[in-house]
């Protein structure tokens, strides 16, 4: 046979040729050239049915292995920046025993039926026995375990169940902050922020108003600075406007926070989605503030600290012996609870120095310090305000 004619068979379909195009039957016996006509004919009317194409089997891409995947997915965890030289033995112990004290399990014995961890780049996957677990187990996130904060997230191919877009909020653990913030209408923009202050600084500043549910500081992911910007969320969903109330305008360091909802703004525009892209929502211009020679110390002291004359003259002298180090400091006020007839400014600390340069120095130094094992956090006032107590 010549290649035409052994191409004519269909047999053999091109390279990339669907192979429905195959015909259904064909000649068994080409005609030759010089055959007896008679015997040609009879041979072309023979012909045989192509046998049936086997059916293709799953195999590992097939739907009930993709189903069996997606199930393990929705079991499993990624957990970050674990405890260096930690077994798997260890980390299965751990979330092991937290879930059953905490009683969130969804039956007796242990949740954690296997951990995979990749020490180079400090990471583990820990599967679970039930989805629920590996749900409830999302609450951790943020939780200290041997001196690391551990980073707990869904794995990148996991899929919600069908028709729950999102998932249902995770069990909250006192005195655990994760460190994913979710899209909610009680999700808050803190924006502004002094860039020199680090997670434990700003968290301690949100605190003062409620337990923190969830709290991220965003920062530049190749040098680790802060972007001067935050979110965050409340266990109690009625702090949210308390919080945003106090702390929106406030003065910081050398700058004015904007603290308000993240989804603000969002309803006056048809067609956009409850909540706004972060990149929307951050607002223009840095909020900075002119600098004077009147500093604000704030997180210093309690009103509770101040009723006693005694305890009240105490702080005063160690404050201004302190403050002295950067500057002349010609006067000061601390606002007591009932004195002075106004509340206004109570548990803050007022410094006047005799320049706006040694205010500034002392700005920059006091700033993070711990005082009474408080965090320092430092801001101008304008002299007007000083003058007329109208803190």
């Amino acid at each position: 046979m010549t290649a035409e004619q052994v191409k004519a068979t269909g047999h053999f379909p091109l390279p990339g040729q669907p192979a429905t195009t195959r015909p259904a039957a064909v000649p068994t016996s080409p005609v030759i050239p010089g055959m007896d006509p008679s015997r040609a004919a009879m041979m072309m009317g023979m012909t045989h049915e192509l046998p049936p194409r086997p059916k293709v089997s799953q195999g590992a891409a097939g739907p009930v292995a993709q189903t069996a995947s997606l199930a393990r997915q929705a079991r499993r965890l990624y957990v970050g920046n674990i405890p260096y030289g930690i077994d798997e033995n260890g980390l299965s112990d751990f979330f092991n025993s937290t879930m059953v004290q905490l009683n969130i399990t969804t039956a007796p014995g242990n949740p954690v039926i296997a951990v995979q961890i990749n020490h180079d780049k400090n990471y583990a996957f820990v599967e679970f026995r039930a989805p629920e677990e590996a749900t409830a187990a999302m609450a951790f996130d943020g939780i200290t375990f041997q001196g690391q904060s551990l980073k707990i997230r869904r794995p990148k191919d996991y899929q919600p169940p069908p028709g729950q877009n999102l998932e249902p909020p995770p069990i909250h653990v006192p005195g655990v902050v994760s460190t994913n913030v979710p899209d909610s209408p009680n999700k808050i923009f803190i924006g502004g922020l002094p860039t020199y202050l680090n997670d434990e600084q700003v968290m301690e500043l949100l605190k003062s108003f409620g337990e923190l549910r969830a709290f991220n500081l965003v920062k530049d992911s190749l040098t680790g600075v802060s972007k001067g910007f935050a979110f965050c969320e409340y266990v109690d969903p009625t702090v949210t406007d308390l919080a945003c109330q106090g702390l929106n305008n406030m003065e910081l360091g050398d700058r004015k926070l904007v603290v308000q909802r993240a989804s603000v703004g969002s309803a006056k525009n048809a067609g956009v989605t409850n909540v706004l892209s972060t990149s929307v929502l951050i607002p223009t211009g840095n909020g900075e503030m002119l600098p004077t020679a009147v500093l604000q110390l704030l997180n210093m002291v309690t009103p509770e600290e101040l009723v006693d004359d005694e305890e009240y003259e105490d702080i005063f002298d160690d404050v201004r012996e302190e403050c002295s180090k950067f500057g002349n400091v010609l006067d000061m006020k601390i606002p007591r609870p009932g004195h002075g007839g106004t509340e206004s400014g109570i548990g803050k600390i007022f410094v006047r120095y005799e320049t706006i340069d040694q205010a500034g120095i002392a700005l920059r130094a006091l700033a993070g310090r711990k005082f009474a094992e408080r965090t320092v956090l430092t801001s101008y006032v304008s002299e007007d305000t000083y003058f007329s107590d109208d803190f």
